[in-house]
């Protein structure tokens, strides 16, 4: 039976996409969408990438144009996010004192950015980067070249901003706990193919390197000093360590916590009627039979449709493959798979690393688990993602050699239907 009313604590990718899932589904009764920012929700990756560079208006990175919510009768409360839950009565409370009975809670609270303890942090010109201000702060910032810029964290989101920043003309030093950066995510081929690239365009690196204070003058930064004692003049320092996720509201009102909120295939949390999903959830995926947190966008957009369903009783599962793209530079790159599956192995490459143009597959057990394609034509049919994803899903074994075959077709490496 549907829920007369349904609360989405969290305003960004995944709770649109629930309350937009909501009323195509046919629901018509009460949708709230709470959340902390006083912007309506948008999506985060052009904030490092397209809006960043000015090649992207903000209303690119709205989920859906913001008069879709008053037309489809959707109360947004932004900058009145739920500060607490009480899961036996079916109440949310609101940071300004006011309450709410709900048939039905989404949690898509999302994640907060990592902060450090560094003496400095509070001087102008320190930032992290998580939200649409954080973006118009640093393009604003670096609009115009010539700045110092110190980057301190190696994965995506500080390579993003390390490239955003040199194609400004921008100096940009990069500082990370890694021998090469991404390789936690990609591992060491691949993650040097990267820095290859960063340092072919100007970027700096200082790894493994870890800051130990930022150092200002007047309230303003004016450099970072790293452990081993060297002084990197900076009048711009972003940290970006990567994110925790925001499980505050849901570990208060008792619900499972493990690297997220605990949920099901069907984004179901241990409490009832109250369900999860985006970067704040931890849930089952079918494919592994494992728990899998995302921070990507594509988790937020599947999350969103599947929480949606489920809330209305319809029978819905996150199965989705995870997938992310980046781009830096002149490289445009998309991955599909499950990271964790690729431990250990050596990608097998299709193509030239030197060229820039390639495609690399990780296996398990002679069975592809995941896959990037980088500057790969998308005209190709099948192309290279679909691809991917459907040797991923069959679980068929495929030789080596016929994936990084170039003679090869992808059609012919496609399971039988």
């Amino acid at each position: 039976m549907s829920p007369e009313s349904i609360v989405i604590a969290g305003a960004g990718l995944a709770g649109a996409t629930a309350a937009r899932t909501l009323r195509s589904e046919g629901f018509h009764g009460q949708i709230t969408i709470a959340g902390a920012e006083s912007h309506h929700p948008y999506i985060r990756p052009p904030l490092s990438k397209e809006y960043l560079l000015g090649k992207a208006a903000e209303d690119a990175v709205e989920v859906v144009p913001e008069n879709w919510y008053a037309e489809n009768g959707v109360t947004l409360r932004l900058g009145v996010p739920v500060t607490a839950i009480d899961a036996g009565d079916h109440t949310v409370r609101y940071a300004d004192g006011s309450s709410q009975r709900y048939g039905a809670l989404l949690l898509a609270t999302g994640a907060l950015p990592r902060l450090l303890e560094l003496p400095g942090n509070g001087l102008d010109g320190v930032t992290t980067f998580r939200t649409l201000d954080d973006s118009r702060y640093l393009r604003e910032r670096l609009a115009d070249g010539g700045r110092k810029v110190v980057l301190i964290g190696s994965g995506w989101i500080g390579m993003e901003l390390a490239a955003a920043a040199r194609t400004y003309g921008n100096q940009v030093t990069l500082l990370g706990l890694e021998e090469v950066p991404l390789s936690a995510a990609i591992g060491p081929d691949l993650g040097r193919f990267f820095r290859t690239l960063h340092e072919g365009n100007g970027v700096q690196f200082r790894l493994p390197e870890s800051a130990r204070e930022i150092t200002g003058q007047e309230g303003k930064a004016t450099g970072v000093v790293t452990a081993s004692g060297e002084h990197l003049p900076a009048d711009t320092v972003v940290i970006a360590v990567g994110v925790v996720p925001d499980t505050a509201v849901a570990g208060s009102a008792g619900l499972d916590l493990r690297n997220g909120i605990l949920t099901d295939a069907s984004l179901r949390t241990s409490a009832p009627d109250i369900f999860a999903a985006g970067d704040v959830a931890n849930a089952l995926h079918p494919f592994t039979g494992e728990h899998h947190r995302s921070e990507h966008w594509a988790n937020a957009l599947n999350g969103g449709k599947v929480a949606g369903k489920a809330m209305l009783g319809h029978d819905a599962v996150l199965d989705a493959i995870p997938y992310f793209y980046t781009d830096q530079f002149d490289v445009s790159m998309e991955y599909s798979g499950f990271p964790p599956l690729t431990a250990e192995a050596a990608p097998v490459f299709r193509g030239s690393l030197e060229s820039k143009e390639f495609v690399a597959f990780w296996q398990r057990d002679g069975r592809v688990v995941a896959g990037m394609s980088v500057n790969w034509p998308r005209s190709s049919k099948p192309s290279a993602q679909k691809t991917i994803k459907a040797l991923i899903s069959a679980r068929s074994v495929v030789a080596a050699e016929a994936l990084a075959d170039a003679s090869v077709p992808f059609d012919q490496l496609m399971p039988e239907p």
